[in-house]
């Protein structure tokens, strides 16, 4: 006859995959998490100043960015916070030709 697990435990495969999943977060840090959120906010702020322009998206994008990067300073190497800032720089541009772009087509 098998052994039944109880019903508070969950079943090994269950287990093994919690404890994997713990294993991993204790390897993970913020800085690395925070990195990876200011590079896909910047990735979709750049694709909302595409073919299909959605200004205010891209100009959320760009505030984000604006008070996450100075929360890595610090945190990561300067050069990744530099490369960061210039992204954020070159976004910057990029909306305010959109803009104005998009008030020309109105006029």
């Amino acid at each position: 006859m098998a052994e039944e697990q109880s019903p508070q435990q969950p079943p090994e495969s269950d287990q093994e995959l919690v404890e994997q999943l713990q294993a991993e977060l204790a390897r993970l840090k913020v800085s690395d998490l925070l990195v990876q959120t200011v590079y896909t906010i910047s990735s979709l702020g750049y694709h909302r100043l595409g073919d299909n322009k959605d200004l205010e998206q891209a100009g959320l994008a760009i505030e984000a960015l604006k008070a996450l990067l100075p929360v890595l300073q610090g945190a990561v190497a300067d050069e990744v916070v530099r490369d960061f800032n210039q992204v954020l720089v070159n976004m910057q541009l990029a909306y305010a030709s959109a803009a104005e772009e998009g008030s020309e087509r109105k006029a």
